[in-house]
């Protein structure tokens, strides 16, 4: 089993069949992952090389640690410090790296088409660990295995996607990931922190969080992006949380056996209250392990079968 590609750059190119079939592979790591089973090393000899321009701390140890659990070795490289810092571009350090027999890069970059244009530009496997405001497919993939796994079918459950949505590619994803898979999907957050054009893609938009998540399945609140917010969007953080944040007399509007989702990291108390976090609701923990999982499966994908 592969992807069908060199590179693993998006959600909205990406087919429901493909999609189930890295969910179908993430459950099987799932099971390894809880396990602790070390035995099956599909990628012994491969060695993924995590190339950040932002800072992380989810994304990258779950990648890094993935490839680890698989027997693949694994490096770092931040731009603050490297060759970045001194004027390098992205490609020529994309070919640096490709020259020193690495077989797949992990990128993450503030500016969205930059997974893309590395991909382009060398031979070895690319995945996309988020670009700017334009996706996260990993972070995409495991939300939908983990509502998979709790919910099963994600046909006809409603999602209410909650907050920053204007500067979020973890939204973007999810919307193009949800809709492929035949959910309904609701967006509500500040109307200056809700792009344009959102209901061209297949989704409702709340006039109010409380709309938004009325009979939702699921909510998923999103992390409050301040450091991409260049002008203010809203008065201020506690205005925000008073009207947008999660609470429980607000999550009282969902269904009864609604869950509760979010990225990470979370602001507490602004994105969503505390007691919903820790409640049993929550399935962030979750998120977390599903995350792992799922980057396993994309990497024993793109590198378990090739020769060692």
């Amino acid at each position: 089993m592969d992807l069908g590609s060199k590179d693993l750059l998006g959600i909205k190119e990406m087919s429901k069949e493909k999609i189930l079939e890295i969910i179908n592979k993430a459950q099987g790591m799932k099971k390894v992952l809880i396990k602790g089973d070390r035995t099956s090393l599909p990628l012994k000899g491969k060695t993924v090389i995590t190339l950040f321009y932002e800072n992380s701390t989810r994304t990258r140890l779950s990648f890094e640690l993935a490839a680890k659990y698989l027997g693949g070795a694994t490096s770092h490289i931040s731009a603050s410090g490297s060759s970045v810092t001194k004027g390098e571009t992205l490609i020529d350090t994309g070919k640096t790296i490709e020259r020193m027999g690495v077989d797949l890069i992990v990128i993450r970059h503030p500016n969205a088409g930059a997974p893309q244009m590395l991909a382009q530009n060398v031979r070895i496997r690319v995945v996309n660990a988020g670009d700017g405001m334009h996706e996260h497919p990993t972070q995409a993939l495991l939300d939908i295995f983990t509502i998979m796994e709790k919910k099963g079918d994600l046909r006809g459950l409603k999602i209410a996607i909650i907050g920053d949505i204007y500067h979020s590619r973890v939204a973007r994803s999810n919307i193009w990931g949800l809709l492929k898979m035949g959910a309904k999907v609701t967006l509500a957050g500040p109307s200056t922190l809700i792009p344009l054009g959102m209901r061209e893609l297949g989704v409702s938009v709340a006039k109010s969080i409380k709309e938004g998540i009325h009979d939702a399945d699921v909510v998923m609140n999103l992390r409050l992006q301040l450091e991409r917010q260049k002008s203010a969007f809203f008065p201020s953080s506690s205005e925000y949380g008073k009207f947008f944040g999660m609470k429980e007399e607000v999550f009282h509007f969902a269904k009864k056996d609604a869950l509760i989702m979010h990225p990470g990291p979370v602001n507490r108390g602004l994105e969503i209250q505390s007691s919903l976090i820790d409640g049993q609701a929550s399935l962030i923990n979750e998120q977390v392990q599903n995350g792992v999982a799922v980057r396993m499966a994309i990497l024993e994908m793109m590198l378990g079968g090739e020769n060692n």
